[in-house]
């Protein structure tokens, strides 16, 4: 999952890249308005999370752009303004969910988990590759039926090929997936994460291979 964080605190911002993370979730950051409309454009999101007060305006004015041009993304409102009437003002204009500053990394998980489960947004189903069994959103595997666990780079880059198994993806794709903007990648980082991922695959005799698009990316094929 990737996340578009907009918030001017950094020092907030840090812990909560660093606390999502740990779920496996990829967060992308900007303090600034302009900069976040340009980004949801560019990018491909699950989510964006959404603080009102902000150096260059009101947070919730991008929202009524964006749902206009068809951004059907989910927002979740982050921010200290949390009297009731600030929350209806954020609801009715077009905010898939408000949460009042302080709160538990725990309770936005579940919101986030709430707003993607709702018929238009960006929930994915399940994914199915050889013996492998992926949750998306929970970002878990299944082997059969006993629990395949992997680095959180490493199942980030094979949920990213499973998505999109028999097709190639491209390097820059899978970086996105797996890094965010603020991340200096070294230039064989991916390779290493593919090459240890490959190896857990073939112990475990999961059904399915990872193949080099020579210049291009990567391939998931399933075993015959």
């Amino acid at each position: 999952m990737r996340l578009l964080l907009v918030e001017d605190e950094s020092e907030l911002a840090k812990a909560m890249t660093a606390a999502l993370s740990k779920y496996g979730i990829v967060t992308d950051h900007t303090a600034l308005l302009a900069d976040a409309v340009e980004m949801v454009h560019a990018n491909s999101y699950d989510g964006i999370l959404l603080d009102r007060r902000l150096p260059d305006g009101e947070g919730l004015s991008i929202i009524p752009s964006l749902r206009r041009s068809g951004t059907d993304i989910p927002i979740i409102v982050l921010t200290a303004r949390n009297a009731p009437m600030e929350r209806i003002e954020g609801l009715d204009i077009g905010a898939d969910d408000y949460l009042g500053k302080p709160f538990l990394v725990e309770e936005l998980l579940a919101r986030l988990r709430a707003v993607m489960r709702r018929p238009a947004s960006l929930a994915e189903p399940g994914i199915s590759a050889g013996r492998l069994s992926i949750d998306p959103f929970n970002l878990t595997v299944m082997l059969d039926n006993e629990q395949f666990d992997l680095p959180r780079r490493e199942l980030l880059v094979l949920m990213t090929l499973a998505k999109r198994k028999d097709r190639t993806v491209s390097r820059a794709t899978l970086e996105n997936a797996v890094y965010n903007y603020e991340e200096e990648i070294q230039s064989n980082a991916l390779d290493a994460h593919i090459s240890r991922l490959r190896k857990r695959l073939a112990d475990a005799d999961a059904g399915v291979n990872i193949h080099n698009i020579r210049g291009i990316g990567y391939l998931l094929k399933q075993q015959l």
